[in-house]
């Protein structure tokens, strides 16, 4: 279901969520599987994305519907609950929050959100800056990956959906209480 690219960089992010699983205490099995399954359906076209979100009786917001961007992360979590029968909420809820982050994020989340934005394959301005802080803190690593993200979608007059700001606003809570 996925190019070649898009595979490749599926691999990659696995590898990375199971480094940064086993430094910051997720599982690194449950690390590894949300890794190589977070972009299942990113080359799945538009319409077919939402026919799957559709299916699966997921109603998104106004917000959701203008962001395809994140599309991929929601018919990709209702697709493997549903057809690959993956029912650990702890794989799908990271496959689902992969883009976006949200408020309360669990460890496993906050490993593969990070591991997406350092994978090995990713060369972005300050990409190894980035890898340096998500050493340290995946917290830090969050903060600076969705000012980085917001600052693009604020630049093209993008929409911001609300789980991301509340995902920003956690992880600054975090660094500035030194959690």
């Amino acid at each position: 279901m996925l190019t070649e690219k898009r595979f490749e960089h599926s691999l990659n992010v696995a590898q990375e969520a199971v480094k940064l699983a086993k430094k910051f205490g997720a599982d690194p099995e449950k690390a590894e599987t949300a890794g190589i399954l977070h972009d299942i359906l990113k080359d799945t076209p538009a319409d077919k994305q939402l026919k799957i979100i559709s299916d699966f009786g997921i109603i998104m917001s106004d917000v959701e519907l203008s962001v395809k961007k994140s599309w991929h992360a929601i018919s990709g979590a209702a697709y493997i609950r549903n057809v690959l029968h993956i029912e650990d909420a702890e794989i799908v809820d990271a496959v689902r929050y992969h883009t976006t982050g949200r408020h309360n994020m669990t460890v496993l989340e906050k490993v593969v959100f990070v591991a997406d934005f350092i994978s090995k394959d990713r060369d972005y301005p300050g990409v190894e800056e980035m890898r340096k802080t998500a050493c340290k803190s995946l917290d830090r690593a969050i903060v600076e990956g969705i000012a980085f993200t917001v600052g693009e979608l604020v630049q093209n007059r993008e929409p911001v959906v609300p789980e991301t700001i509340d995902a920003y606003n956690d992880a600054v809570w975090a660094v500035r209480h030194g959690k």
